[in-house]
């Protein structure tokens, strides 16, 4: 489509409109980036910089989260009378409900109606800024003024509208929209299935989530992935693990992509409910079955290990969770949880070896070090070249950690740190 584009430029037998360059413009955007399509926009012809071109680049800033640049054309939309239909305000409406501006939502929508009508998007739009501001009253307003403007409302506009009142702990209200969310789902409308499954999950309904998957498999001949993840983390969410492991059986058996984030919903379910036998014995299947473990597989297994406090099991599922990443956003809880119990035990060649593994994900802070040596104090050791090793990573001393390096001073055990305590572990960067 974008080459077509292209050949269409350079015809001159072929008449372009500003509509037409506002489709090249949003293709360039998406295949070429944002540095293209500023330069497309600059190098057209100066009478199609119009409502449809300048709307199209203001959706490149929106999608691109371009909050300044948004505005500025925006500005100079309205400056030359540009802002004839509701979508360059949808455009801002969407940036600013994903930034969090949720005060300047109502200004716009003020700002919109002086110049032209809201449609069914703009007020979709401002129901979600109801939901992310938890604000059940200002909901049921926007609504009656949409039903009062006849706007017919779809599946999203009570979708939303039911998370308003899930949030407000108002259910009776949930059901009744989550029905008028079910009556207004139609074919095309396949991705509502999931919307509607969590939401009844949100409600506790079971039943509602079971004849919602029923109804789901009726429709579309093959069920996919992201179906089978929502539907068997909505029943473990429920409890009712028999049934998400028989949804997961049919899924094995169906599906050949191997995705593991299924079964990891699985594992998440027998682990947060202590279940660690079977956890493993499940992995064991995944491998068998031609599943390759994930990051999240692994990260999953060590808190289950953590659980049992086996550390050497939880550091090696750590170091195979770390070899599948190219690089790690630190999870400071699971960090926290593996020093507090490495310190509980006085394990400190675990710690040595945490450590290591942290540093190699460039992970390594004052307060990491400060648990590694209350692991020392615990086991009554003194650790060596603290301070030089510190200095090499880079890591400032607070005063906890001068009282902790003093502190173990006085011990008369010196432990050596060696290769063989602390082997170096480095991310499979392939």
């Amino acid at each position: 489509m974008h080459k077509i584009c292209e050949w269409m430029t350079i015809q001159r037998d072929i008449k372009l409109l500003p509509g037409d360059y506002a489709v090249h413009l949003d293709l360039v955007a998406k295949v070429r980036g944002l540095a293209s399509a500023e330069k497309f926009f600059e190098d057209m012809p100066e009478r199609m910089k119009g409502q449809s071109t300048c709307t199209a680049l203001l959706h490149a800033y929106v999608q691109n989260n371009l909050i300044t640049k948004a505005e500025s054309v925006f500005r100079e939309m309205s400056d030359h009378s540009l802002l004839r239909c509701a979508l360059p305000y949808n455009h801002v409406l969407q940036l600013y409900i994903k930034n969090g501006q949720l005060d300047k939502v109502p200004e716009m929508v003020c700002e919109l109606k002086k110049n032209t009508s809201p449609d069914l998007f703009t007020y979709n739009l401002w129901l979600s800024a109801c939901a992310s501001g938890d604000d059940p009253e200002s909901a049921e307003k926007v609504f009656s003024e949409m039903k009062h403007r006849k706007i017919t409302a779809d599946w999203i506009t009570y979708g939303t509208l039911a998370k308003i009142y899930i949030r407000g702990v108002l259910y009776e209200k949930a059901r009744l929209a989550l029905r008028e969310m079910e009556d207004n789902v139609y074919k095309k409308d396949r991705i509502a299935y999931c919307s509607l499954i969590s939401l009844h999950t949100s409600l506790s309904d079971k039943d509602s989530v079971c004849r919602i998957w029923e109804k789901l498999k009726s429709t579309f001949r093959k069920m996919n992935d992201a179906e089978f993840t929502c539907i068997i983390s909505s029943l473990a969410k429920l409890g009712a693990d028999e049934e998400a492991e028989r949804i997961y059986e049919e899924w094995e058996s169906v599906s050949g992509t191997g995705d593991s984030r299924i079964p990891n919903k699985l594992l998440e379910l027998y682990i947060r409910n202590g279940m660690m036998e079977k956890a493993k014995a499940f992995l064991r299947r995944l491998v068998q079955k031609g599943i390759k473990p994930s990051y999240t597989t692994w990260y999953i297994m060590a808190w289950g290990y953590l659980g049992e406090r086996k550390m050497d099991k939880v550091l090696e599922c750590l170091q195979k969770a770390l070899s599948r990443l190219k690089k790690w956003e630190p999870d400071d809880g699971l960090v926290n949880a593996v020093f507090d119990n490495l310190e509980l035990l006085g394990d400190v060649e675990g710690a040595e070896q945490f450590l290591v593994m942290l540093r190699s994900t460039g992970h390594v802070t004052t307060q990491i070090y400060n648990a590694l040596l209350r692991t020392y104090a615990k086991a009554g050791k003194m650790p060596l070249i603290v301070l030089e090793r510190m200095k090499k990573d880079n890591v400032q001393l607070d005063e906890e950690t001068q009282d902790l390096i003093q502190a173990t001073r006085h011990w008369d055990i010196v432990v050596k740190v060696t290769k063989a305590q602390a082997p170096r572990v480095t991310p499979n960067l392939g």
